[in-house]
């Protein structure tokens, strides 16, 4: 018998755009993913603004039958409004994960992650892991999952990516903010290395290819000889 997969489903895809009524202000919210583990263990990547409850609730309802009591942990890939806003639907979760922040209510998780250390949260063994990726803040993470019905690994990734058009044009990322690009740059190729599939902060997942890695390759070793 074949070992059940673990599911990982965009609940919501993102956006960033000028508001075409404020020039002085933009429009943007997060992709919002959800991973279902093969134990059982359902895990919610950044979760909107606060005004976005209930279309969250919904979608988690008529999607996957899930209550909000159902999410085991949560996930902010950094502390930005528009991934964070609904994290007080899920307080029977475990942990929530605010960056390499980990906390339920007042109590706050002394571990390698919050410490600044390269070594992994691990949430479901191998299966899924949290791995700090700074640059866009530096408290940035992501989250690897491994054999997946999206691909063999996984990353959702938070604003690391702000979208697949970010690969071929680096400004896009750039111009979104980053705290420290020349970190950023690098942990955007670590990360193309190591998945197969890529979830961005701001839109549509997109299947890795060869060419992109070589598209950031190319970017890391043109800034390291600047």
């Amino acid at each position: 018998m074949s070992i059940k997969e673990n599911d990982v489903h965009i609940l919501f895809t993102g956006y960033s755009r000028p508001d075409s009524n404020d020039s002085s202000a933009m429009r943007a919210n997060c992709t919002c993913t959800l991973i279902r583990t093969r134990n059982g263990r359902n895990i919610i990547v950044d979760t909107l603004t606060a005004w976005d409850g209930e279309r969250l609730t919904e979608a988690l309802q008529n999607l996957h039958g899930l209550k909000p009591e159902d999410i085991h942990v949560v996930v902010c890939t950094h502390g930005h409004s528009d991934h964070t806003g609904c994290n007080y639907l899920f307080r029977s979760a475990q942990w929530h994960f605010m960056g390499a922040c980990v906390s339920n209510r007042d109590k706050y998780l002394d571990c390698p992650l919050s410490r600044g250390d390269s070594e992994p949260f691990q949430l479901c063994g191998d299966d899924v892991v949290v791995v700090r990726t700074p640059g866009h803040t530096l408290n940035c993470v992501s989250v690897l999952v491994r054999g997946t019905n999206l691909g063999e690994v996984v990353g959702v990734c938070g604003d690391l990516f702000e979208r697949v058009e970010d690969i071929m044009d680096p400004t896009i990322w750039l111009e979104a903010g980053s705290e420290n690009a020349e970190s950023q740059r690098i942990q955007r190729l670590r990360m193309i290395e190591m998945c197969n599939y890529i979830i961005p902060g701001h839109g549509q997942g997109f299947a890795v290819t060869e060419n992109m890695r070589e598209l950031l390759r190319q970017q890391v070793n043109s800034n390291n000889t600047k």
